[in-house]
């Protein structure tokens, strides 16, 4: 298999140490197995500056040595290949009625995920709820707590103070004035990132999901309400406060359904698991979760497939926005909607024709459903973590 030039060079000054070992576990990680010589030809790296990094990687168990390949002139070249099960990195998604946790190898392959129902998220209690499931989680994982690289702790916005702030049940209640990151980093001992769980949910696909090959990605993440995710140019999109992509509240209907924030006619007061759940007590059912609206799903119910309808109408619109405004490649839709929703929304989507994505020589659907399911947020804390700690950073080293 041809192998891939790193795009992202090192730099032999001392400065650039920590991105230099980056660099390294990078390349061998895409290109295992591989020897000192290849490593710096790509890395453009001297050859002494790769082997201090190499027998400190191989020293951290990052890397291993897997015997030796013969040279041009047949003398044995040392080959390396990347240890994923070194370290480990764990997500926490936060929702307003359920904790999800997920621990990830460092090639991103889920090991194990769990779930506890909440009724009461505000930080005095969902904190050390979470940690519990933390901590609960990496033993299942049958992982030591001193391989943990960090915890990547997501959920929806919007951070800060703003109009959309503490209101609807798609909102966490009393987080706006807290700093959530200090806070779980007491309480968990370790590194923390905090995202918008859309942008986890995107990050995770582009990792290891429906999106790998895709640079420039919308994401649809269906939570309690609707949130988006972007990535733009193989990066995610973050906004100047952290809250890009609040999707749930573009208006899509004129005068439409009062929604909580003051608005009518909110994307997500149509098309939303929140959406459903008021749809379907309306005409008569009850305890409405994910396992419910699958079992109706099964069932065909009437109901259900009125508010699919209705919610692929809207859906159709907001999309078509995305695709002229962002020109993804694909808008994918994910969370924690069931797959068979996910599916029939998607089938049932009515995209409008004057989109800058109507394009004759397609290669990929312009929406397609995700493949990381209900923990895919969760997945994207725990991906947040490992690729801050195995990728260089492009931005600061053109």
């Amino acid at each position: 298999m041809q192998k891939t030039k790193s795009a992202i060079k090192g730099g032999n000054a001392g400065r650039n140490r920590g991105h230099n070992r980056r660099v390294v576990l990078d390349y061998v990680r895409r290109n295992e197995p591989t020897g000192r010589a290849e490593i710096a030809r790509s890395c453009g790296l001297s050859i002494q500056a790769v082997s201090n990094i190499t027998d400190a990687l191989a020293a951290d168990g990052f890397l291993q040595m897997v015997g030796k390949a013969t040279g041009k002139r047949g003398k044995p070249v040392v080959q390396y290949r990347f240890n994923p099960d070194q370290s480990f990195a764990v997500g926490l998604e936060m929702r307003p009625d359920a904790l999800v946790c997920a621990v990830l190898n460092l090639k991103g392959a889920l090991i194990v995920a769990d779930r506890i129902a909440i009724s009461n998220a505000t930080p005095a209690r969902a904190i050390p709820l979470a940690c519990e499931l933390v901590e609960k989680t990496i033993e299942k994982a049958g992982r030591a707590r001193s391989q943990l690289l960090g915890v990547g702790v997501v959920m929806p916005g919007p951070f800060g103070e703003s109009a959309l702030s503490g209101i609807g049940e798609a909102n966490l209640p009393g987080w706006q004035d807290i700093d959530i990151k200090q806070s779980f980093e007491a309480a968990l001992s370790c590194t923390v990132v905090v995202e918008n769980d859309a942008t986890a949910a995107a990050i995770s696909e582009r990792v290891a999901g429906v999106a790998t090959k895709i640079d420039n990605l919308c994401f649809i993440y269906f939570g309690t309400g609707l949130g988006l995710g972007v990535i733009a140019g193989g990066h995610a999109q973050s906004g100047a406060f952290g809250n890009f992509g609040e999707i749930g509240h573009v208006i899509t209907q004129v005068d439409g359904t009062a929604c909580s924030c003051g608005n009518h006619g909110c994307l997500e007061t149509y098309a939303s698991r929140m959406a459903a759940k008021t749809y379907l007590k309306a005409r008569g059912h009850s305890a409405i979760d994910t396992e419910a609206l699958s079992r109706l799903m099964v069932a065909q119910d009437p109901d259900l497939q009125a508010w699919i309808s209705r919610a692929a109408k809207h859906l159709s619109l907001a999309i078509g926005m995305l695709e002229n405004i962002f020109d993804p490649e694909a808008v994918v839709l994910g969370g924690a909607m069931p797959d068979s929703i996910i599916e029939a929304l998607i089938a049932q989507l009515s995209l409008p024709k004057g989109s800058v994505a109507n394009r004759k020589e397609r290669s990929i659907a312009r929406v397609i459903k995700g493949a990381s399911g209900r923990n895919t947020a969760a997945i994207g804390g725990a991906s947040i973590i490992i690729h801050q700690a195995t990728t260089p950073a492009l931005s600061l080293f053109n």
